[in-house]
């Protein structure tokens, strides 16, 4: 199974924007649960704690592609390095505003610069592997690898943070976030070698979201960004309910182990079954992963279900960014890769509130209802929409 991975590090530069790619998007697993267990901490209300970070996924939601457009336009080492400073600032922002009691809005206030300012790095980095293998076979292993390294970062991060969190101080864990995203962009933005070149953009180009494959698949992935952001809340409230709050971030890795597990399984075939295909069974898999986490009460066998469930999302995930890559012309890359990004954004942001609201009302495991709807949702636009995603001619290797 690690065969088809070996070849991917021969070209000079790959490890260093791989590492300093993985190091810069640690933030992504740790940034809302960290908010959430530091707000929820001060306020002692989830609903508040839901809403700060819906704030933060909001904002990044509605700046990535723009952003986006900025690398695509400028050149990623141009823009990644003013952004990365400001976010680093905003974020030590919320973590004081926090600290020192100040009134509520500082807290969106601040929630609104972090995600106004966060980078999609995970966009760049698949930019720059599309930029080597355009084409090639290599492509949708390249794509399958970068979907293992988010799991693992989100098997990892979650953990870490709720560690940091809750036995050494209430912002440990984000202040691990902030330096991880500093020195990780940092990183990338200097080795330019390797970053894709500039290309220039005609009058009539357009925004990516214009395209009707690019539209329905960011439809399907915000109905996915409300299933992880919902996941991501109650499976906390979840945890403090068992009398194990503690533990939440291992529940969280769970889930993300079964992503990682899928992931490289589903890297290291050649698949005969189209992109298509691939995209809508992977949906589908992920309805019947969730079905059973709303019956269960044990946090032992919950970490059971959690990794079942996680079994499609590396799937999903690698067929989404390969059907982006290949609908999407070389000059919007970066943003078309931003908008799967933003429409996850939008997402969890709707699933943190939603998550948060229900909870409260309902209890956790009723909660997870909202997370089970959600991924119908998605299998629904997919599946109903999936004529968009017919590929153009000269397909890659790995199939349309």
């Amino acid at each position: 199974m690690v065969g088809p991975y070996r070849g991917l590090f021969k070209e000079p530069g790959v490890t260093g924007f791989v590492l300093a790619g993985f190091i810069g998007r640690m933030p992504m697993s740790m940034l809302g649960i960290g908010i959430v267990l530091l707000v929820s901490g001060i306020t002692e209300s989830y609903a508040t704690a839901g809403a700060v970070a819906a704030t933060t996924n909001v904002s990044f939601a509605v700046a990535a592609p723009l952003s986006a457009r900025l690398v695509d336009r400028f050149g990623q080492s141009r823009v990644i390095t003013p952004l990365c400073v400001v976010n680093a600032l905003s974020l030590a922002s919320l973590m004081l505003c926090a600290g020192f009691g100040l009134p509520e809005w500082t807290l969106y206030v601040s929630g609104l610069v972090v995600g106004a300012t966060s980078l999609s790095l995970g966009g760049m980095v698949r930019a720059r592997w599309s930029h080597l293998h355009a084409g090639s076979a290599k492509l949708h292993t390249a794509f399958a690898f970068e979907s293992v390294a988010d799991e693992l970062i989100f098997v990892a991060g979650p953990a870490l943070v709720t560690v940091l969190a809750t036995a050494v101080n209430p912002y440990a864990g984000l202040s691990v976030a902030l330096v991880c995203m500093l020195g990780g962009s940092l990183a990338l933005a200097a080795q330019r070698r390797t970053q894709p070149p500039v290309q220039g953009h005609t009058s009539g180009g357009g925004s990516p979201i214009l395209i009707p494959g690019i539209a329905l698949l960011s439809c399907v992935y915000l109905a996915l960004g409300a299933v992880f952001g919902s996941v991501d809340l109650v499976t906390v409230a979840y945890a403090e309910e068992h009398g194990v709050k503690g533990a939440s971030g291992f529940l969280l890795a769970a889930i993300a182990s079964g992503s990682m597990v899928s992931g490289l399984w589903f890297g290291s075939r050649h698949w005969r079954i189209s992109l298509r295909g691939r995209f809508v069974r992977a949906l589908g898999v992920l309805v019947v992963g969730l079905l059973p986490i709303m019956f269960i009460g044990d946090t032992r066998v919950m970490a059971i279900g959690l990794f079942v469930a996680g079994l499609a999302i590396s799937p999903t995930l690698i067929t989404g960014f390969s059907l982006t890559e290949r609908l999407v012309p070389p000059s919007l890359l970066t943003e078309g890769m931003a908008w799967i990004s933003t429409s996850i954004g939008f997402g969890v942001a709707i699933g943190a509130w939603a998550g948060g609201r229900l909870t409260e009302m309902y209890g956790a495991s009723n909660a997870y209802g909202f997370t089970l709807a959600a991924a119908i949702l998605a299998v629904a636009v997919g599946v109903g929409g999936s004529g968009l995603l017919r590929l153009p001619e000269a397909p890659s290797p790995a199939g349309n």
